[in-house]
């Protein structure tokens, strides 16, 4: 599949995941793929997939997730919403609903259909951040199986590549517990996302 779709057009393809409807059975509210990006994106976020808030306003990361993510990257809300400069790729692109313990995992059939395809086309992403353990099973085959450990190897994959703990307020504990994290790697976040946004920056 990712042969033919190598034939399309940059905004051709695009046009198509965000019309895709190969889930639409089995997604509670309906298929609506959720995704940011340009051919000029600088940073890559990876996370899991769209929440109901983000489903109902079509923006990702709208929510007390984004905001705490924004605040590890240094950037304020324009900045992030620029798809010149930032690119969003969850591991499935539309709203997977509810279970027991929260949302339930990305359909398995969103990556086999998009995800080589378009990461394709963003050969100018200075820093991918996998946030969550099916974001780091997927970009880092043969990593652990732990998030924290993941997070905890962080400088395996710098400066290309950052392993991080998802941002929503659920992680409060995690975070509590491994204060490293916010004193020792967002500081570096931080300074390599800035580099990244700096003008005609080659890094």
């Amino acid at each position: 599949m990712t042969e033919d779709l190598g034939r399309l057009s940059f905004d051709e393809l695009v046009r198509r995941v965000r019309a895709c409807t190969i889930c639409k059975d089995v997604l509670p509210l309906g298929p609506r793929p959720v995704i940011q990006l340009s051919e000029s994106s600088r940073i890559l976020v990876v996370g899991q997939a769209p929440g109901r808030r983000v489903h109902e306003t079509g923006l990702p990361f709208n929510d007390p997730s984004g905001d705490r993510l924004r605040r590890w990257m240094g950037v304020t809300r324009d900045t992030f919403y620029d798809e010149e400069k930032l690119a969003i790729l969850p591991m499935g692109f539309c709203y997977p609903g509810t279970g027991k313990f929260g949302d339930l995992p990305p359909r398995p059939e969103c990556a086999p259909a998009w995800r080589e395809a378009l990461l394709e086309r963003l050969s100018g992403i200075g820093i991918t951040l996998l946030i969550g353990q099916y974001a780091q099973a997927w970009h880092l085959p043969g990593a652990p199986k732990s998030v924290t450990e993941n997070v905890r190897l962080w400088q395996r994959h710098w400066p290309a590549v950052l392993p991080m703990p998802h941002p929503s307020p659920r992680n409060n504990l995690w975070l509590r517990r491994n204060p490293w994290f916010e004193n020792e790697v967002v500081p570096a976040l931080q300074e390599r996302v800035g580099r990244l946004l700096e003008p005609e920056v080659h890094c």
